[in-house]
């Protein structure tokens, strides 16, 4: 593709020179047809001149928008026809000053004219396609670079300590110890008994109200064995009847 793009550079600059070639001769016989001073020679080499500014702008300045580009060729059209019709008749004096014959006269300012047209529409297209080659070599052969990746570097992170949670103390409760209530019947007993100091079993469980088993379980040991064993079971009858 540079190759091509090489290659049509240099052809541009061949069909410049037979460009530059057509303008000069219609520059030539602008100013030679024209009155013997500066002023009317500016003049009359105005047009050749503007044509190859404008074919110049045209063929190496894109135009990227349609409506543009329609405006751009239509002034660059215009600008050739009035370079056309001026160089056309200066020429044509020019022949006929120096001995052509009249139809060649008229004839030989074509050539010059066609010259220049041929060459001025081959520069725009030579420049229309050196700018489409280099737009599709520039994504082929030099590609953006594309922007690395900045990996920042990690670093580790610090190990995070889970406070354990503080043991918690165990406090050992020890078993209720299990209190028996004191029955009625004991403090009864020990009511009749503080009460008759001298009584004998079955007298302090006559006064209780309980019977006499129960009263000697309640009791004092030393009050039980003063009452003989034997003896309070038949007084303690009568006392239990009379209760």
């Amino acid at each position: 593709m540079t190759q091509d793009i090489n290659r049509l550079k240099r052809i541009g600059w061949g069909v410049r020179a037979v460009f530059g070639l057509g303008i000069a001769a219609s520059l030539a016989g602008n100013v030679l047809h024209a009155a013997d001073n500066p002023i009317s020679q500016a003049i009359s080499a105005w047009s050749p001149v503007a044509l190859l500014l404008a074919v110049e702008l045209i063929s190496r300045i894109p135009a990227r928008r349609g409506g543009l580009s329609v405006v751009r060729l239509g002034a660059t059209a215009v600008i050739a026809g009035i370079a056309a019709w001026v160089s056309y008749w200066h020429m044509v004096g020019v022949a006929t000053r120096y001995g052509e014959a009249d139809s060649s006269a008229y004839l030989l300012p074509f050539s010059v004219d066609g010259l220049i047209v041929v060459a001025s529409i081959s520069l725009v297209e030579i420049g229309g396609r050196i700018r489409a080659l280099a737009d599709d070599a520039v994504p082929a052969e030099s590609p953006a670079p594309a922007t690395a990746e900045v990996i920042a570097p990690q670093t580790p992170a610090a190990p995070v300590t889970v406070a354990e949670p503080a043991p918690v103390p165990t406090v050992k409760t020890s078993p209720a110890k299990r209190v028996t209530p004191r029955p009625a019947s004991a403090e009864k007993v020990a009511k009749a008994a503080a009460k008759m100091p001298g009584a004998t079993v079955a007298e302090i469980a006559a006064k209780a109200g309980v019977s006499v088993s129960t009263a000697r379980r309640h009791l004092p040991a030393q009050r039980v064995t003063d009452a003989s064993p034997f003896a309070p079971v038949a007084a303690e009858t009568p006392a239990l009847i009379a209760a």
